[in-house]
C-alpha cells in the first residue's frame, strides 16, 4: 500500500478499500478459516459463552507503554478474565479519519496483532469506516470479545461476606499518569509508562487454584475508588481501604500532588482488583507475585460489614471519610 494518508475511497467499498484491508489487517490479523466474508464461524464449546463489547477513544493515540491499539485488545480480554472467562475470539472496527497517516495505522494494527497472538487471541471479523476529515479525532476503535466460562472456582459475588479481603494486584493511576505526561498540556513529564497489559495469564493462574475468589473487577475509567464504590452499592457491603497501603509509584504520587489528583480515582489499565476469602489472602498474593504483572500485588483493605452499600477510606492520621464515585471527569478521552 504506497499511500501516505488515509482518503475517503478507502473507505467506499473499492480497490482503495480492499487494498486497505489486504495490505494492513489481513497481512496483521492473517488469513483464517473461520472468516466467510461479511461473518465469521467459529466452533462453541458445550460450556457456557461469554461476550463484551468496548469501544476505544484514547488521546493521544500513542503513549508510553502501548497505544491505542494494545489497549484495545488488553481492555477487551480483562473484560472477560475478570469475569471468569477465557478469552478466544476478538473482532475489530475501525473508525478512521480521512488524512490518517497509513503508516500510524499499521503500527497500531501491528501492535494489536502482536497482543493478541500474546494472549492467545484470535481477531477472526473486523470492519473499517472512513469519515471526512474533522468530523472525528484520527481514530476509534470497536471491539467484541467472545469466550468461555472457566465453571471451576467461578467467582462468586454474591458470596462477599464481613472480613474478605480486598486486593489489587500492583500500583494505581499508571495509566492516567501516562496519559497526562503524553498530552504535554500541563507541563507534566514523567517517564512512566501505562500500565497497559493482558490479565487473563495472571488471573487464571489465581482462579486456577483458588476457589475463595468473591469477584474481581479491572478499576479502569474512575480508578479503584469508583470499581469498589460500584461492588459496594450492588453488593450492600461497606468496605474500608487504607491510605498506606495503596501501592503507589513515586511518579503518580508527584503529580497527584502537583495536578490536585486523586490517585484512587486515575485509570488503570492493567490492574486487577479481588476480593477474596480470607483464609485464601496469603495464596492469592503468592500467586499473584509468581507473575510479572502481579509482583507488587498487596492488600489494601477489607470488607468490614453488610447491607450499607459503602466505601471507607482510613487516612494515614487515623481518621476515616467515606469515598464516592468519581463525579465530573477528571481526564476526559482516557481509554
Amino acid at each position: 500500500m504506497k499511500d501516505e494518508r488515509i482518503s475517503l475511497a478507502h473507505g467506499d467499498g473499492g480497490e482503495l478499500a480492499h487494498r486497505l484491508i489486504q495490505d494492513i489487517f489481513v497481512a496483521a490479523f492473517g488469513h483464517n478459516d473461520q472468516a466467510r466474508f461479511d461473518a465469521a464461524i467459529f466452533p462453541a464449546a458445550s460450556q457456557q459463552m461469554a461476550i463484551t463489547t468496548d469501544s476505544f477513544v484514547v488521546n493521544p493515540l500513542f503513549f508510553p507503554g502501548g497505544n491505542i491499539g494494545k489497549l484495545a485488545v488488553a481492555g477487551t480480554v480483562n473484560d472477560l478474565a475478570v469475569s471468569g472467562v477465557t478469552p478466544l475470539y476478538l473482532t475489530a472496527a475501525f473508525m478512521i479519519e480521512e488524512g490518517f497517516k497509513v503508516q500510524e495505522l499499521k503500527e497500531i494494527v501491528n501492535s494489536m496483532a502482536a497482543e493478541a497472538q500474546k494472549t492467545n487471541v484470535r481477531i477472526i471479523a473486523g470492519d473499517t469506516k472512513v469519515v471526512e476529515r474533522g468530523s472525528m479525532d484520527g481514530l476509534y476503535i470497536n471491539t467484541t470479545g467472545v469466550g468461555f466460562v472457566n465453571e471451576k472456582n467461578l467467582p462468586r459475588p454474591e458470596a462477599i461476606a464481613e472480613g474478605d479481603s480486598i486486593i489489587i494486584s500492583g500500583t494505581v493511576g499508571d495509566h492516567g499518569v501516562a496519559i497526562v505526561s503524553a498530552r504535554g498540556e500541563l507541563g507534566i513529564k514523567t517517564e512512566i509508562d501505562s500500565d497497559c497489559a493482558s490479565l487473563n495469564d495472571l488471573i487464571r493462574n489465581v482462579v486456577e487454584n483458588v476457589d475463595g475468589v468473591r469477584i474481581m473487577r479491572d478499576p479502569t475509567r474512575g480508578g479503584i475508588a469508583t470499581t469498589l464504590v460500584e461492588i459496594a452499592e450492588d453488593f450492600g457491603v461497606t468496605m474500608e481501604i487504607a491510605e498506606e497501603e495503596i501501592p503507589l509509584r513515586n511518579e503518580v504520587k508527584g503529580v497527584c500532588e502537583i495536578l490536585g489528583y486523586d490517585p484512587l480515582y486515575l485509570a488503570n489499565e492493567g490492574k486487577v482488583l479481588m476480593i477474596v476469602n480470607p483464609s485464601d489472602e496469603k495464596r492469592v498474593l503468592e500467586l499473584l507475585r509468581e507473575h510479572e504483572l502481579g509482583k507488587d500485588a498487596k492488600v489494601i483493605g477489607q470488607v468490614t460489614g453488610k447491607e450499607k452499600g459503602r466505601l471507607h477510606l482510613r487516612t494515614g492520621l487515623g481518621s476515616t471519610r467515606r469515598l464516592n464515585r468519581l463525579s465530573g471527569m477528571m481526564l476526559p478521552r482516557i481509554c
